[in-house]
């Protein structure tokens, strides 16, 4: 017999992880990690790192960013400028398994955290950095955020309505270069249970960006096409666009011969079927502004709920947009797990990304130095 999930352990547990991220990719790093059970332990100044009052929710509490970036982590609240001049620091890295720092090649010389400075401390550490650009390119020093990432890579020139370049509502960016990181840092866990060795784990916002905008890079590059904002609507494929109902408005995706025939069918209009402008999903997408004219006149038509029942009996994708606290009250995200309120509190926080046996609950994120004694206890030393 096989030990029930319940029993098995959370695979990273015994591992500890320094998380000196800020803002978002490095501690996102940092809380995925944690979510699989390794001690997370953010280090931040005696005052309070500037990320604890991003988005803020009120007189006495954290923001609603560090909130979610910094869940099940603890809390050591230290003074330092150097790695150098701590020496709870340096007893602390020589206890650790993994350390995360956001900050360019030149910020990290200055603080003493490089990857031979923490090898002189623990021989296999393994030091995962997140930078604005590649350290190899002439911007490496540079600081940046979300957005740098999706000026340079192309991106807010194709978002929005076309009147201006139109930067994404959400720090796509930021989180994928977490998720990133993450992963190349289980990786080189990986690695060291094999060889021994410890590694530098790189990653920058840059780089992420230009990977989710890769295939369009390509068009541009082989000079296939050269994209231009479409608003809501898709490029490559239609009717994908938002559409307003009697009642509020919904979002359509059809892609592929066979769902845009069942959709033709459904809308009344099965002769756009054999079209030649709707032929195929690109040619659909190059005259979607055409199709979503005419997908528009039938939503208007009906309300949202009738437009759903419709489509979803026809397998086509649609669903209601919702306001942010919509959201919150919509029964599919209601009863599917998605959110814990960690702390009895609440604050909904994003369920880890993946489930897997032995995942750890969630726990709240930490006040400032709320582990500092149990810490410094774990390392020996006194709080004198």
């Amino acid at each position: 017999m096989g030990k029930s999930i319940e029993s098995i352990a959370p695979v990273l547990e015994g591992l500890r992880v320094l998380d000196f991220g800020r803002y978002i990719a490095a501690p996102v790093c940092a809380s995925l990690l944690s979510d699989l059970g390794a001690d997370v332990i953010r280090v931040e100044p005696r005052a309070g790192a500037s990320d604890r009052d991003v988005m803020p929710l009120g007189k006495g509490r954290d923001g609603a960013l560090y909130c979610q970036m910094n869940r099940g982590k603890r809390s050591l609240a230290l003074d330092f400028t150097t790695l150098e001049d701590s020496p709870i620091l340096k007893r602390l890295v020589a206890t650790s398994d993994v350390v995360i720092v956001n900050m360019p090649p030149r910020q990290l010389g200055k603080v003493g955290l490089t990857y031979d400075a923490l090898c002189a401390l623990k021989s296999d550490i393994i030091l995962t950095t997140i930078s604005a650009y590649a350290t190899g390119g002439q911007s490496r020093d540079l600081t940046g955020f979300d957005g740098s990432g999706q000026s340079l890579s192309g991106a807010m020139h194709i978002t929005g309505d076309g009147s201006v370049p139109t930067r994404a509502a959400v720090s796509y960016v930021d989180y994928s270069t977490g998720i990133t990181a993450a992963y190349a840092t289980l990786a080189a866990l990986i690695g060291r249970l094999r060889t021994g060795s410890g590694q530098h784990v790189e990653t920058s916002l840059l780089q992420n960006a230009l990977a989710i905008m890769n295939p369009i890079l390509i068009e541009a590059a082989t000079g296939a096409r050269h994209r231009v904002a479409t608003g809501n609507r898709s490029p490559i494929s239609g009717p994908s666009d938002a559409f307003e109902t009697e009642d509020g408005w919904v979002m359509i995706q059809v892609i592929g011969d066979a769902m845009f025939a069942r959709l033709a069918e459904q809308i009344g209009q099965p002769e756009l079927v054999g079209h030649s402008d709707y032929a195929t999903d690109i040619a659909r997408g190059e005259n979607g502004a055409k199709l979503s004219s005419i997908v528009a006149q039938w939503c208007r038509t009906k309300t949202s709920a009738e437009i759903l029942k419709i489509l979803s009996l026809a397998r086509i994708p649609c669903v209601p947009i919702l306001t942010p606290a919509e959201a919150l009250q919509n029964s599919e995200i209601r009863q599917g797990g998605y959110f814990s309120f960690p702390g009895a509190t609440d604050i909904p926080i994003a369920a880890p990304l993946a489930s897997i046996s032995g995942t750890v609950p969630l726990k709240s994120a930490p006040v400032l130095g709320e582990h500092n004694d149990e810490i410094l206890r774990e390392l020996g030393i006194s709080q004198a």
